[in-house]
């Protein structure tokens, strides 16, 4: 019975005391930061290191990227505008005012990759307007990752905050 008890204690399916939850939260935001526009971050460490064919591969990419995003965003935009809404407002309800925690969880999981997206979306056109190249395009694509991290280090603390404030409820209910 006491290793049934371990088991149960290591797969504890509150939200906040789950280690997957942590892991998936770390996965997410590193994804969102290392790839910067869908272009992998080492790419553009690459050309700027290299530049030649590396430089003229991270440009294509680049572009390739930001068009489709670009295209996206005007075919289907208020669409998933208010997908997106519609999907964040019901797990913000759900979490905080219904108390749900596993909602309270995937909102606070998911809620800031909006930013990321318009953030994204932001850079794309400025790219595209200014037709930025060479280190001008690495330049860019750094302080947009820039920014991605500074957001992901936000959402993290918010997320571990929230996180602890919740575990201290529950196990201050239980104990």
């Amino acid at each position: 019975m006491d290793w049934y008890q371990h088991v149960i204690e290591l797969i504890d399916m509150r939200s906040f005391s789950n280690i997957w939850y942590w892991v998936m939260l770390a996965v997410l935001w590193s994804s969102l930061s290392h790839f910067v526009l869908g272009v992998p971050f080492d790419m553009v460490t690459r050309a700027r290191r290299q530049g030649g064919q590396a430089m003229i591969d991270l440009e294509e990419m680049t572009r390739i990227n930001i068009n489709r995003r670009l295209h996206v965003a005007r075919v289907a935009g208020p669409w998933i505008v208010g997908f997106v809404t519609a999907a964040l407002t019901t797990l913000a309800l759900l979490g905080f005012y219904y108390g749900v925690q596993f909602g309270q969880a995937l909102f606070l999981l998911l809620g800031p990759t909006p930013l990321v997206g318009l953030m994204g979306l932001r850079t794309a056109a400025r790219i595209l307007s200014l037709e930025l190249s060479g280190e001008a395009l690495c330049a860019q694509l750094t302080r947009y990752r820039f920014k991605v991290q500074l957001l992901g280090m936000v959402s993290i603390f918010v997320t571990a905050m929230w996180g602890m404030w919740q575990n201290m409820n529950v196990n201050a209910l239980m104990g």
